[in-house]
C-alpha cells in the first residue's frame, strides 16, 4: 500500500480523504454553502458518501499523490473541513480548494490550511501554478483566494456546468 502524504499546521492536520472519512464526507457535502456553491453532488447516503470517495477522490490520489485531504483539528481530532489540490477537467493546471463545517468558518483554518497545502504543492509536488474557482457569490471564498496571494485572471465555465465562476491564479509558489 502506498503512502501518501500528510501535512501539519499549528492546529491542524491535513491529510488524504479515505474510506473511513465517508460520513464525514456526507456530513460536509450536504452542509448548505456546499449546495450553494460548490453544488449538489447527490450523495445522500452513507454508500453514496463511499462510492463518492472511491470515484472521485482515490483515482486522482492514486495517479497524482494528490487529491482532496481530510482537515483534523490536533487538540479535538475531530474533522472539520476538507482542502485539497484538483486536476479538473477543463482548468489548466491545478485548483485549490476548500470547504469547512459551518461551525468551523471564520476561525483561521482555512487560511491556515491553504498556506500549507500551497507550501506542499512546491515543495512536496513540484507545482508551481495554482487556481481557485469560485462562484461569483461566494464572497468569503473570494476573500480567502485573494489573501492567499491568487490574482483574479477571469472567467471560466468548466465542461458539462452552466455557472461562469471566477478563475484565480498564483504562479509564483516558489519562495
Amino acid at each position: 500500500m502506498e503512502i501518501y502524504k500528510t501535512f501539519e499546521t499549528e492546529r491542524l492536520l491535513i491529510r488524504p480523504t479515505q474510506i473511513e472519512d465517508a460520513a464525514f464526507v456526507l456530513q460536509l457535502l450536504n452542509t448548505p454553502k456546499w449546495i450553494e456553491f460548490i453544488g449538489d453532488r447527490n450523495v445522500k447516503t452513507l454508500d453514496d458518501s463511499i462510492k463518492y470517495i472511491e470515484n472521485r477522490m482515490l483515482p486522482q490520489l492514486h495517479r497524482l499523490g494528490y487529491s482532496n485531504n481530510t482537515i483534523i483539528l490536533k487538540a479535538t481530532q475531530q474533522k472539520i473541513g476538507s482542502i485539497g489540490l484538483y486536476d479538473r477537467e477543463g482548468l489548466d493546471g491545478v485548483d485549490i480548494g476548500f470547504a469547512f463545517l459551518p461551525t468551523f468558518e471564520n476561525k483561521g483554518y482555512a487560511f491556515e490550511a491553504s498556506v500549507c497545502l500551497l507550501d506542499a504543492a512546491h515543495l512536496n509536488f513540484g507545482i508551481n501554478t495554482v487556481s481557485a474557482i469560485t462562484s461569483k457569490n461566494n464572497i468569503s471564498s473570494q476573500k480567502l483566494i485573494e489573501k492567499l496571494g491568487l490574482k483574479l485572471e477571469g472567467k471560466i465555465t468548466l465542461p458539462n456546468e452552466h455557472e461562469e465562476l471566477l478563475l484565480y491564479k498564483i504562479t509564483d509558489l516558489v519562495k
